[in-house]
């Protein structure tokens, strides 16, 4: 059986099945969900922690503004010629406290960008401010940025800076506070977000795996029944459940495995009437000759005889003929040709090809005479239709009986209407009159000779040709037949 799939297969790839598809799908949606949060939360997290050290930093810069103004009030606060080295160890204590309490450090650069005072480690005491930087304080700003601001700095940092009185001179005073924070804070981040997916992923791909399985399901069930369907069972059946489209397609599924299982019992049941059908005269037949051979009937009476068996061989004929224009029109092979014309015509030729026998029954044809009631339809096939519903009525009309023809004209469409006088037909058998092969008076012994195709024909034909036919009956006193047409155009 694996073999046998592998071949199938043709060595390609395993294929997967519905559900498994569908949960590597959602996986995988899911899985590129998280990672681009992960990476929005990350930027988001970056440009968090800078404006929170811009902030920072600008809050220590003014303390640091304020404290250099103040002492800057008392004399100059750098070490320059003429500098009051009493006050700038004061103002560098008083920075250094930024330091211990908010871990930013804090430089003082003269006014040609020279490193004058600085409370950290980190800075280079023979490093200049870039030119840019000065200018841009120069004109009233305050700068903010990350790095080294042209390795002044041995690590980068996110650095503050502005233009400031140093007392008797102009200068710049920075604060920065290292990057590597930002390293921290975005390692614990990610660190929560990381387990925070994991357990996300978990849960969803277990609802993944849930509705994935609740979505396929349905459409196994109708693989499973289509499996066997297609190994002859026409009763499987798929559960109408699932979205709406699923259930339509499980719905039009079970709707064409009925008409399968209609299809059988109808090919089953055509079967077994074909077999009766044929064996009755084919047992005749086989008796009268064997009769003759063996002496049973005297050579005398050959001839009736043999009369009979050629009757009942036109009777096989016809069945078999009867049989094959059902196969053509139900398979399409027999389209029809359909043109304007006078139903009329059709009725007339179809009752004086009967006229003989009408004579021999003594039956008195009522309503022929109108014409010029046009309809829409192929001549041969109407033609077959009313002669087989006459040839019904011719037999099943007791002698002085009366068959009737109403033609009338209804919007589009045209009714026509053939009645007859008898016996009628049983209210239950009127359901199936149009069924092949069916015969409602066979107990009852009267005219069973026909093959019982001659009214499924008519319903085929008057089907193709676009219009309905239907019977009624009141048994003892008549039965009708009405069949509609396409209305054509008068000429």
């Amino acid at each position: 059986m694996c073999r046998a799939k592998k071949e199938e297969n043709n060595g390609a790839a395993p294929l997967r099945s519905v559900s498994g598809e569908v949960f590597a799908t959602f996986a995988s949606l899911l899985l590129v969900a998280l990672v681009l949060m992960c990476m929005l939360q990350t930027g988001l997290s970056c440009a968090y922690f800078a404006q929170e050290r811009k902030s920072a930093l600008t809050a220590v810069l003014d303390g640091a503004t304020a404290m250099a103004e103040t002492y800057a009030s008392e004399g100059n606060i750098v070490t320059l010629p003429g500098g009051d080295n009493e006050l700038v160890e004061r103002a560098k204590t008083g920075f250094e406290l930024f330091n211990t309490s908010s871990d930013a450090l804090v430089f003082v650069a003269d006014r040609d960008g020279n490193i004058l005072m600085h409370t950290g480690k980190d800075v280079a005491e023979s490093a200049k401010i870039p030119q840019n930087l000065q200018e841009e304080m120069d004109s009233g700003k305050d700068i903010f940025l990350m790095g080294t601001m042209d390795d002044t700095l041995h690590d980068k940092y996110y650095i503050a800076g502005r233009r400031v009185n140093l007392g008797g001179s102009e200068g710049y005073l920075f604060a920065a506070t290292p990057v590597h924070a930002l390293a921290v804070y975005i390692r614990s981040i990610l660190t929560m977000l990381l387990l925070s997916s994991a357990v996300i992923l978990i849960v969803c791909g277990i609802l993944c795996m849930v509705l994935a399985r609740r979505i396929t399901w349905p459409i196994e069930q109708i693989s499973q029944a289509a499996k066997r369907l297609g190994g002859g069972d026409f009763t499987a059946r798929a559960p109408v459940t699932g979205c709406q489209e699923l259930a339509d397609f499980a719905t039009t599924f079970n709707n064409m495995a009925g008409r399968l299982q209609n299809i059988d019992n109808s090919r089953g049941q055509f079967m077994g009437n074909i077999a009766h059908e044929l064996r009755t005269p084919m047992t005749s037949i086989k008796g009268f000759i064997d009769g003759m051979l063996d002496g049973t009937i005297p050579e005398s009476e050959y001839k009736h005889y043999l009369g009979v068996v050629s009757q009942e061989t036109g009777r096989l004929a016809r069945l078999v003929q009867n049989m094959l224009d059902i196969t053509k029109l139900e398979s399409g092979e027999v389209k029809g040709t359909p043109k304007n014309y006078d139903i009329w015509s059709t009725v007339t030729d179809v009752v004086l090809s009967d006229e003989r026998r009408i004579e021999d029954g003594k039956i008195d044809i009522q309503g022929l005479g109108p014409t010029g009631t046009m309809v829409y339809a192929d001549p041969d096939f109407i033609h077959q239709v009313v002669y087989n519903i006459v040839d019904n009525a011719i037999k099943f009309t007791p002698p002085d009986g009366v068959i009737k023809f109403d033609i009338q004209q209804e919007n589009d469409m045209v009714r026509v209407t053939i009645e007859n006088t008898g016996d009628g037909i049983a209210p239950d058998a009127l359901p199936f009159v149009f069924e092949r092969f069916y015969k409602e008076d066979r107990s009852r012994g009267l005219n069973t000779r026909g093959s019982g195709l001659g009214l499924h024909i008519c319903k085929v034909l008057i089907t193709l040709s676009g219009g309905q036919i239907k019977a009624e009956s009141e048994m003892g006193k008549w039965c009708r037949f009405t069949f509609t047409l396409p209305a054509g155009k008068t000429e």
